[in-house]
Parts: structure tokens; C-alpha cells; sequence
């Protein structure tokens, strides 16, 4: 993450826990029966955003501990986790180098959800195979669908997305540069063996204030990008959609790819 800065999601917290879409039921019950989980030992939530994923396991283990570069994600993870009285996880500001150094405690899990993809991916799977206790794992959970169509709805956000921030995506202090080896090669080339699962496919519903915050939530769409021009592509954006559905709802099929790190 060190080649976009500092500042890769500064502003974004708000947004990010209020609009992203959180992941299925069906993912957190797949992986409490994967890895037998029954409310003992710790788990390990890298790149944890604003802390989401990590409470929906806080009845699962006795202590979480959720670790973010960015200090915005982790106020917001602890302002969320108070609002419920969660005493049970841990949020930290920094990576998983930097907290190496202070616990030597092992973890029985550990999930690394769409944030693996900014990380220097082999060097963390190498870290971690030291962190996790022999038997457990790390899930890597994403949405990316290389085959998945582009519904018209998309198409449309996506040109106003172009228009108003250009062509390439802003990502912190440069552009971004997708990963050109999968995570799954990266896994079968660490010490720890590999399996790959797809969930059912779930449907989503979107409203344009969402997707108007989903956009604000994301390292590309960063509001601060607009500068005074955000009412702007706000007004162009809800226009271009209503002239798709009036009604201003639109419809998702999202899927989830599981990547299991076992050891």
C-alpha cells in the first residue's frame, strides 16, 4: 500500500460504513462451519475498513483484533462498536508489520476482505503463516467476477464516473494498477495450501443515494476528487439514472469468492 500514501481512503470512513455493501449471511455461516468456530481463540481482521466484517465474528471469539492503515476506518470502527457494547475486539492503526512487533499471540483466523489487493500480498501471507495456529486459516473474501456483465445501470454511473473524476483511477497519491497475479496463484506459491469457494450469488438493492455513497466510500471516487464540483456530478448522476428507472431503485447480483489460506 506504501506506493499510494497515506491518504489512500482519508474522508471515506463515513461513507464506507454506511453505504458499502456488507457481505451475506450465507458468508458468515459458511466460514463458522469451515473452521469450526465456537467462541474460543482469536481472530485476525487485516485491512479491516471500518470494522464491519470483525463484529459480525465478536460472538464467535474471545478476542478480535482489527488492524487499518487508516486512522479515519478505525475512529469509525470504534464509534460502531461502542454504538452495539462490543468489548471484545481490538482496533489497531497500522499493518501487519507493525503489529507483529507488539503480539505474539497466534491467531485461530484471520480474514483479509477487499483490502488484499492493496497489500504487498506475499510478503503479508508470509508474515501470517507465523501468526496463525497450525489448523487455521486465512480467508480472503472479494467480489470480483472477471466474467460478471455490466448492467446499464452500471454502464451509465460508470461514464458519469469518468467524466467527472477522468479516465484513470485516482487511487491516494497515483493511479491504481490492478494486481496482474491473481490472489489465488499468490496463495499456491506461499506455504499455505489453498482452497477456493464460490457463494450463491445474492441480489442487491440499490437506491442513487447509495450508489452516490458506495462511489464517496471507494479509493477512486474519493469526494475530496470533486472539489466544488461534487453537487455537480451528484445532480448529473441522479439525472442520467432516473432517465433509466424513474422509480430510482436498480438491481445487483453480487457474488462472493472465498479463497481459503490453510495451515
Amino acid at each position: 500500500m506504501d506506493r499510494y500514501g497515506e491518504e489512500l481512503f482519508k474522508g471515506s470512513a463515513k461513507y464506507y460504513s454506511r453505504y458499502r455493501p456488507l457481505y451475506p449471511a450465507s458468508l458468515i455461516r459458511f466460514l463458522i462451519g469451515r473452521f469450526a468456530l465456537d467462541g474460543t481463540g482469536r481472530m485476525l481482521d487485516l485491512g479491516c475498513g471500518t470494522g464491519q466484517l470483525a463484529l459480525r465474528f465478536s460472538d464467535w471469539f474471545e478476542q478480535i483484533v482489527g488492524i487499518d492503515t487508516e486512522p479515519e476506518m478505525i475512529d469509525e470502527a470504534k464509534r460502531l462498536s461502542a454504538e452495539i457494547r462490543n468489548e471484545n475486539i481490538e482496533w489497531y492503526i497500522g499493518d501487519i508489520k507493525s503489529y507483529r512487533t507488539e503480539d505474539k499471540n497466534l491467531f485461530r483466523f484471520a480474514v483479509i476482505a477487499k483490502a488484499f489487493h492493496w497489500m504487498d500480498r506475499a510478503m503479508v501471507l508470509e508474515i501470517l503463516y507465523d501468526m496463525v495456529s497450525s489448523g487455521g486459516g486465512i480467508a480472503i473474501i472479494d467480489h470480483y467476477s472477471p466474467n460478471k456483465k455490466v448492467l446499464p445501470w452500471q454502464k451509465k454511473v460508470d461514464e458519469v464516473v469518468k467524466y467527472w473524476y477522468g479516465e484513470e483511477r485516482r487511487a491516494g497519491n497515483t493511479t491504481y494498477s490492478h494486481p496482474t497475479i491473481s490472489h489465488q496463484k499468490i496463495i499456491e506459491h506461499s506455504k499455505f495450501d489453498l482452497e477456493v469457494h464460490q457463494l450463491p450469488a445474492h441480489e442487491k438493492m440499490w437506491t442513487i443515494d447509495m450508489i452516490i455513497g458506495n462511489i464517496y466510500s471507494t479509493s477512486y471516487g474519493n469526494k475530496r476528487f470533486l472539489g466544488d464540483h461534487a453537487c455537480l456530478f451528484e445532480e448529473q448522476l441522479r439525472e442520467e439514472l432516473l432517465a433509466l428507472n424513474d422509480a430510482g431503485i436498480f438491481k445487483e447480483r453480487i457474488e462472493t469468492s472465498v479463497k481459503l489460506a490453510l495451515k
